[in-house]
């Protein structure tokens, strides 16, 4: 008898909810822990305030005055919460958050007159060393330190007894080691680019801000449950385990009852996020038994970000509490869906206008047909780059499997607004007559309100869809840092509206053209140019596969293929001009993200080998010698008979015999494979090897081990199946 597995069973199947109690309403709780606007007002003298100010609004640096002014409140602050540490909280490329706690407590040089204590310098930067993290071959040995830096764009906030101080992370040699750095140039190369093109529209617009909401799917597993699998444990998926009978299929969990041990883990997460300034708002059941999603209101993109790489970080430390364990990989199940990260994108100006929403006036629809229509030129122009800035390992198994959006980047516009661009389309060449331009304001352009009034449907099908007001990024893992996805988006916008104001620019000088007429112009020949990015139908089809391929877009099914694109010509240069990327970074970014996957594939294939040799094997062979003993005393009972009446006991035993030499020896293949590819000294090629060579062995070792689950005696069998994951509540 399986001992632990059934132990969990026995745990898990008698659980309770956690008591939980909510402390007050909502409204009231957001934002207490965090050092925002009205904590700043309390503790911050108006110096001080307007310099926090200043340097979020406009990016003014502080001065190391204000800093030890700004450092001085926020400890007094953090110190009437009970807070007893503070630490520089960083993205480094690792996909996770970093922290290093030092507490406020000092003393003198003889160990007397202790002291809380925390000025500018520790506030603003810090050397935490850090240098283990990945660095793509920038940091060297002997100049390993690297800094972090206060980013005071995104508030501090107390979690637990710990001040934690957003910060950028920086090599001694300059270069940015840490996913926010990027971010923060991509959203200033797009809040710059942005901004000039609306003063087309509106000269009162000084700035632009890229909003995001992401959609976070995760599944809840009981934690007993969870820890008897040794997959789920190292790699955050199952390596093997046969479906269950009863999967999705009736869709019975999608948007039911959420269970109520999930749902006051989700209450109690939800208090956490008030306290902390996330600001979740929808909670539902997903589509796979025991997947969940939740969604919180917009927000500037750099904050959203810290917000949700901060949620996933909580939501494991929240489900500690409740006896749970969360998986956010995007597909920990076969059999079943996986998980997204759906990244709702935006941009709105300091007037308080959404760019792409339409509204009552011809004007104001123009400017969000130029940011529409650009965006969709910047994806059709860059659909190989967006393609690999959502490409990792455990991605893969997500995109393209009918469940999400395929690997071929297309955008979903909808029936109506494809009949505005056609009609956009035959603008004449040139100055438009006072007909033409009464047309396209009254008829066309004018009445994009009403059209979209009736476009509300979203192809889920669709990679990158437009959904109204915002375009939906749908293909980014659930996994993922959103910052990967959202610099690359933003970087190509902003690349693609300084193109436009430049072409425009042109034909209102070299043309005599007016402002208007020039715009409509530039717009219909991106119409033209774009068209092959467009797509309205079924995208897990095989008929788009084939259209796509016709179309000359590119279908990176795998991660060591999809991410070439990020050191490619048009990618460096991209980055270069925009002050994102420069060379190093860039290529330094790839090496991570190769070695990464590597290492992933490296260490799912030892686990594999593991599970399937002293878990499956041995169970195997303990119910087959149950067998043999069967026949033997058959065969003393029956004698000459016993070959008939024993028949089906001699066939599973050769059956088991088949699986049990089929996972031996692609254990060994496997395991060769690896050896072949660990020689191998260029990242790129290493990669493509455990891609192509090492990981098609799981799947024939899975099936052998999958088989044997349903021949051997459920007692016997030592692993947690599908059925108690995915269906104990």
């Amino acid at each position: 008898m399986s001992t632990l597995r059934f132990q969990a069973l026995q745990e898990a199947s008698t659980r309770k909810p956690v008591h939980f109690e909510e402390i007050d309403k909502k409204s009231n709780l957001f934002g207490s822990n965090v050092f925002n606007e009205k904590a700043m007002k309390q503790f911050l003298t108006s110096d001080a305030l307007k310099g926090v100010r200043d340097a979020i609004q406009h990016g003014t640096k502080i001065e190391r005055k204000l800093a030890d002014y700004i450092a001085m409140g926020m400890k007094e602050w953090a110190l009437a919460k009970g807070v007893t540490h503070y630490t520089h909280w960083f993205q480094p490329l690792t996909g996770t958050t970093a922290e290093k706690h030092d507490a406020f407590f000092e003393t003198s040089y003889d160990g007397s007159d202790p002291v809380e204590k925390f000025g500018g310098a520790q506030l603003v930067q810090q050397e935490p060393d850090a240098s283990s993290f990945p660095n793509g071959g920038i940091r060297n040995t002997f100049e390993a330190r690297g800094y972090t830096a206060w980013d005071p764009t995104s508030p501090a906030f107390i979690y637990g007894t710990t001040l934690c101080i957003p910060t950028v992370f920086i090599a001694y040699t300059g270069e940015a080691l840490d996913n926010k750095i990027p971010l923060l140039r991509a959203l200033s190369a797009i809040d710059e680019a942005a901004t000039e093109v609306c003063k087309y529209f509106d000269k009162n617009v000084k700035k632009v801000t890229a909003t995001l909401g992401w959609e976070q799917e995760y599944f809840l597993i009981d934690k007993a449950l969870a820890n008897s699998r040794p997959d789920l444990v190292m790699t955050g998926r199952t390596l093997l385990g046969h479906t269950s009978a009863k999967g999705q299929q009736l869709d019975d969990h999608y948007f039911g009852s959420i269970p109520t041990r999930a749902l006051t883990y989700m209450r109690d997460l939800e208090q956490e996020c008030m306290l902390l300034g996330i600001p979740v708002k929808t909670r539902h059941n997903e589509v796979a038994p025991n997947q969940f999603e939740l969604a919180p209101i917009f927000e500037e993109t750099n904050l959203a970000v810290d917000h949700n790489s901060l949620l996933m970080d909580v939501m494991q430390r929240v489900a500690e509490r409740h006896d749970f364990k969360v998986l956010f990989h995007e597909k920990p199940f076969k059999g079943v869906n996986g998980s997204g990260k759906h990244n709702n994108w935006s941009l709105a100006t300091d007037t308080g206008v959404n760019l792409l929403s339409p509204s009552k006036t011809p004007m104001s629809n123009l400017q969000f047909l130029t940011f529409f229509i650009n965006t969709i030129k910047a994806v059709n122009d860059n659909e190989t780059l967006l393609r690999a800035s959502i490409a990792t390992a455990s991605n893969d198994h997500r995109l393209g499997a009918n469940e999400a959006p395929p690997a071929i980047m297309s955008v979903f516009i909808g029936a109506q607004l494809t009949k505005v661009l056609s009609e956009l389309e035959s603008v004449t060449t040139g100055k438009l007559s006072p007909e033409e331009k009464t047309d396209l304001k009254l008829n066309v352009v004018g009445k994009i309100p009403d059209v979209l009034l009736d476009n509300t449907d979203r192809n889920r099908t669709s990679p990158f869809a437009f959904t109204g007001n915002k375009f939906e990024f749908r293909a980014v893992g659930s996994n993922s840092n959103c910052s990967n996805a959202m610099t690359t988006l933003n970087a190509i916008v902003a690349k693609q509206l300084i193109d436009f104001k430049n072409e425009v620019e042109n034909l209102i000088e070299s043309k005599d053209m007016k402002k208007d007429d020039a715009i409509f112009n530039v717009l219909r020949e991106y119409i033209k140019q774009s068209k092959k990015i467009l797509f309205e139908g079924d995208g897990y089809s095989e008929a788009w596969e084939k259209e796509a391929a016709k179309r000359g877009l590119s279908n990176f099914k795998t991660t060591p293929e999809a991410i070439k694109a990020k050191v490619s010509k048009q990618a460096l240069d991209l980055f270069a001009e925009l002050g994102i990327f420069n060379h190093v970074e860039a290529e330094a970014r790839y090496e991570i993200e190769l070695e990464e996957y590597t290492k992933k594939i490296q260490i799912e294939g030892r686990v594999l080998g593991d599970i399937a040799r002293n878990h499956v094997i041995p169970t195997a062979i303990r119910y087959q010698n149950t067998l043999i003993e069967n026949v033997k005393g058959l065969k003393e009972i029956f004698g000459k008979e016993f070959e008939t009446i024993a028949k089906e006991q001699i066939t599973l035993i050769k059956e088991i015999s088949g699986h049990i030499e089929g996972i031996n020896s692609k254990v060994l293949a496997m395991t060769n494979e690896r050896k072949k590819a660990n020689q191998l000294t260029d990242g790129q090629k290493m990669a493509e090897a455990y891609c192509n060579t090492v990981k098609p062995y799981f799947e024939d070792i899975r099936n052998h081990c999958d088989k044997l689950e349903l021949l051997v005696d459920d007692e016997s069998w030592t692993l947690t199946k599908y059925r108690e994951l995915l269906f104990t509540k």
